[in-house]
C-alpha cells in the first residue's frame, strides 16, 4: 500500500495528520498536506486507510498494487 496525496486538492483541514500523525503532517507555510510516510508501516495502515476516507477534500488516496 502506498499513500498518495493531491497537494492541488487539499484544503488543509488538518483531519490526516489528527488520525494518522507517523504518516501525514501539514506544511507550516500553507497547511496543505505533506506525506510523512508513502508506504506506512503494517501497524499505522490502518490509521492511513481512515484518514484517507475522512479527508474533506479527497486530495488523498491508495495505490494498492
Amino acid at each position: 500500500m502506498k499513500v498518495v496525496a493531491d497537494k492541488e486538492l487539499c484544503v488543509g483541514a488538518g483531519q490526516c495528520a489528527m488520525v494518522a500523525e507517523r504518516v501525514f503532517t501539514q506544511d507550516d507555510s500553507d497547511g496543505t498536506v505533506v506525506v510523512l510516510k508513502e508506504v506506512p508501516d503494517a501497524g499505522e495502515e490502518a490509521d492511513a486507510r481512515q484518514a484517507v476516507l475522512i479527508c474533506p477534500s479527497g486530495a488523498l488516496s491508495l495505490d494498492e498494487s
